[in-house]
């Protein structure tokens, strides 16, 4: 028999993520068939699964939450989920997530946008199921496929449009562009290009929030942070260092690692000696977690539970979320490399078409209910473009703000004027 990575295996398997069809119905969950485990390994898997979802213990033992949240569902009471309002709260984000990024491409293509665009098509109950329960303080860090966490977080589609068009009145006055929506107001503290430099800021913004509420005494600073990263990212040495600290201060942080599977063309199953992100998290000493990512009310409820624990002073969680980009790593990218199998395996899974299922058997809204929500958002998208497309594009005076320190000490000379602005500014550096 093969093992788990022997190159005959190493093209990525779609993992199963309803749990009904693999799991056994005493007190744990075990994974019988040898193709049907995590991210296509063949090594047999076995979970404890606990009736309550305790995430407040310090051990080694590592919660399957897709299959937790269910048992809990099912001993606690028959009501659903969610109310009629979250309910179209919930559709409404992830509507506004996929449209929002099926126009960012019809006018990168147009040319109206420059530089690399990662979309987040398919991640949106990734993004949803965590952000929609935040507080207006609490702070979300993103990575370069950051358009739909700045969205979810509450930054106007205009804001983030006229971003990536690079005019003023982007959320970073044009000077951010896709991979760096920052926005102070709703504590959106930037999305990063590089893997893994986003985790350290998080970490800094957990640390704030636990040095304000026990040395400064503010005692309702209960503030939570999400870093968002994905599986990449885990292999990186700031990723270890950040759950050691989190872990070491109790920090109110949650680690949401985004597991599309593939690190732009490279599967995750050859990249990392175990393809179990989650388990990371316990050798830490914080609970490590999995959840079906294309799931948006499977990720709310393990969402609760994790910033929940850290609003109470619990300290950090590790949740992976097993989702999938519907679309190339970039619009740059041809994707060429993935199975079309394993594409059309997940795009059967859309999170959108999920949640507006699950409202509709449940009696949560009417078809025309959802259309009006839909018609809303497009016309919300359209105005964001024509606002984008109307907007002055910076003045060439705003090159060097937010650049240095002290600008005025180096960006600018004694006559007032930018340095860059003088003829005389590259005098001399010609043979350079």
């Amino acid at each position: 028999m093969a093992t788990a990575f022997s190159a005959a295996k190493f093209t990525a398997q779609p993992f199963p993520l309803n749990p009904a069809s693999t799991t056994s119905h005493d007190s744990s969950i075990v994974f019988a068939k040898p193709t049907s485990l995590f991210l296509g390994s063949t090594r047999k898997l076995r979970l404890t699964s606990y009736s309550k979802f305790n995430l407040s213990r310090r051990s080694g033992t590592v919660d399957a939450v897709s299959d937790v949240v269910k048992q809990k569902k099912s001993k606690s009471s028959p009501s659903l989920l969610i109310t009629k309002e979250e309910g179209l709260e919930l559709y409404e984000d992830l509507v506004l997530g996929r449209a929002f990024e099926d126009m960012c491409a019809q006018m990168y293509y147009r040319g109206k946008m420059f530089g690399f665009v990662h979309l987040y098509n398919g991640q949106e109950a990734v993004s949803t199921g965590f952000i929609k329960l935040l507080k207006q303080q609490d702070s979300v860090v993103s990575t370069y496929r950051d358009h739909v966490h700045a969205l979810s977080k509450g930054v106007p589609a205009r804001a983030v449009m006229s971003e990536l068009f690079g005019k003023t009145t982007g959320c970073c006055r044009g000077q951010g562009g896709s991979m760096h929506m920052f926005s102070r107001e709703h504590n959106v503290l930037g999305g990063f290009a590089f893997i893994g430099e986003g985790i350290p800021v998080a970490t800094g913004a957990a640390f704030t929030s636990k040095y304000k509420r026990e040395v400064l005494k503010e005692a309702d600073c209960d503030h939570v942070t999400l870093a968002f990263f994905g599986d990449g990212t885990c292999n990186n040495g700031q990723f270890f260092e950040c759950l050691n600290m989190a872990a070491l201060w109790k920090l109110p942080i949650v680690f949401v690692v985004e597991n599309n599977l593939w690190a732009i063309g490279m599967s995750h199953l050859r990249a990392t000696s175990d393809p179990h992100i989650y388990k990371k998290g316990p050798a830490f000493g914080m609970p490590g977690i999995h959840v079906d990512g294309m799931d948006v009310l499977k990720v709310r409820e393990v969402a609760k539970e994790a910033i929940g624990r850290a609003r109470r002073g619990e300290g950090p969680t590790l949740v992976e979320c097993e989702t999938y980009r519907f679309r190339g790593h970039s619009l740059a990218d041809p994707d060429e490399l993935r199975d079309p199998a394993e594409k059309a395996h997940y795009a059967a899974r859309d999170p959108i078409t999920a949640l507006k299922k699950y409202l509709i058997e449940n009696s949560l809204a009417s078809e025309a209910e959802l259309k009006t929500i839909e018609k809303k958002i497009d016309e919300v998208v359209e105005d964001a473009v024509e606002f984008a497309d109307e907007s002055p594009v910076p003045a060439r005076s705003q090159l060097l703000e937010n650049v240095f320190a002290d600008p005025k000490g180096f960006g600018i000379g004694p006559d007032g004027r930018y340095r860059c602005e003088d003829p005389k500014f590259t005098e001399g550096t010609a043979h350079v």
